[in-house]
């Protein structure tokens, strides 16, 4: 078999394998060419990640991201995914629930918390688990702003990614962030939902506006500049319908009364 019909085949066979489980491959487009003409890239293992949003009150859009992405590296023998957070800002700020875990294809008995006094301790403990070959990707969840995340911090993170073929996450918070050495910048929006095709009042997937700010392509070439709006979906992620995307009403900016009788239902 000579190599360019060998690499076909593996492709081929990896894309069904993907198809059965149900993720998308890592490093490989996972949708169609995005409103910008970019291709949404699904993150590849080993690599530093920075997935930022405007303010703490989108943490859970950011979560819900950064898990989507780390479902693509789960397999059989990388299936854990260790989380990290300061004690006292997992206090401000909350924790994961277990069963909202499982939307994302990740088994909450393979979510470890961690829980630390400091940002060096953090540090160090991202670049421990890191090291462990179980493990699928770290998240690194920070709240707020610490001289000892700097650029060389972050560098090391990503030299213990690349080494290791475990992927890191740095959840951050707000535009006055310190420079960091991440391989992919990722700016994430939470985005009101699309209607549900049998009820639009009720929940729909989970949706976001994504720019990709950094990134390099599988040929080692630039790609930032791309921004897609995302929905997630049971098979991953899914571009939103172009006119869907644009449709949809901005989110409230604050609590609103409803209307005297709303989703009451109708009595004779």
């Amino acid at each position: 078999m000579d190599p360019q019909t060998k690499t076909a085949l593996l492709a081929r066979l990896r894309g069904d394998i993907a198809k059965l489980e149900k993720r998308p491959m890592p490093g490989v487009p996972v949708a169609a060419p995005a409103q910008t003409g970019v291709p949404f890239m699904a993150c590849p293992a080993g690599v530093l990640h920075e997935v930022w949003t405007d303010h703490f009150s989108h943490s859970a859009g950011v979560f819900g991201f950064t898990l989507g992405q780390i479902r693509g590296l789960l397999d059989v023998t990388r299936h854990a995914v260790i989380w990290l957070q300061i004690a006292h800002e997992g206090q401000e700020y909350g924790m994961p629930h277990g069963a909202g875990l499982a939307g994302f294809g990740l088994d909450p008995a393979h979510l470890i918390l961690g829980r630390t006094r400091s940002i060096t301790d953090l540090l160090w403990a991202g670049e421990e688990a890191a090291a462990c070959p179980a493990v699928a990707a770290v998240i690194a969840d920070i709240g707020s702003h610490h001289k000892a995340l700097d650029f060389t911090a972050s560098r090391r993170l990503g030299l213990r990614a690349e080494a290791a073929g475990a992927s890191i996450f740095l959840m951050r918070y707000g535009g006055e962030r310190e420079a960091s050495a991440a391989s992919f910048r990722w700016h994430v929006t939470p985005q009101p939902s699309a209607a549900m095709p049998f009820d639009n009042r009720a929940p729909g997937h989970a949706r976001w506006q994504v720019t990709l700010e950094k990134g390099l392509g599988r040929a080692g070439g630039k790609t930032e500049g791309g921004t897609w709006t995302v929905d997630w979906t049971d098979n991953g992620f899914a571009l939103a319908p172009k006119g869907d995307a644009d449709g949809r009403r901005a989110a409230l900016p604050g609590a609103a009364s409803a209307a005297l009788g709303d989703r009451l239902p109708e009595t004779a």
